[in-house]
């Protein structure tokens, strides 16, 4: 069996992980005005494909959202074992769904970096348009 972090340690980690996502937010908010400057062009092609990095970039913000909240909670409830002088154990590690946090964090950041590299493969395609 591998040692179980600290509370610290899993405190700051998510504390680090809320941060990236609040800048991924960013992110798709830029993303999201180059793509308003394609909106409504009169190519079909264009369009649809447009729709469907909306389609895309609204669903990591759903992620984003999803992941942050259930971070935040775990952060607070971190934040009280510490303060409380709790020890790390086993079982609260696995109890809190910290395993499963850290997965879906990563799969989470493997959509986005696809996401990314799907926009710039758009621009690289559309951006000579504007």
């Amino acid at each position: 069996m591998s040692a179980i972090p600290q509370n610290i340690i899993l405190h700051l980690r998510y504390r680090l992980w809320i941060a990236e996502m609040n800048a991924d937010i960013n992110v798709l908010r830029i993303l999201e005005d180059c793509l308003k400057e394609f909106k409504d062009r009169k190519d079909l092609e264009l369009n649809i494909i447009v729709d469907n990095l909306y389609g895309l970039f609204l669903s990591l913000r759903k992620e984003i959202d999803e992941l942050r909240n259930e971070m935040h909670i775990l952060k607070m409830k971190l934040a009280t074992y510490l303060r409380e002088g709790q020890p790390a154990t086993y079982k609260t590690y696995i109890a809190d769904r910290h395993i499963a946090i850290k997965k879906h964090y990563s799969v989470f950041k493997k959509m986005f970096a696809r996401a990314k590299f799907d926009f710039k493969d758009f621009e690289e395609k559309y951006m000579q348009l504007v």
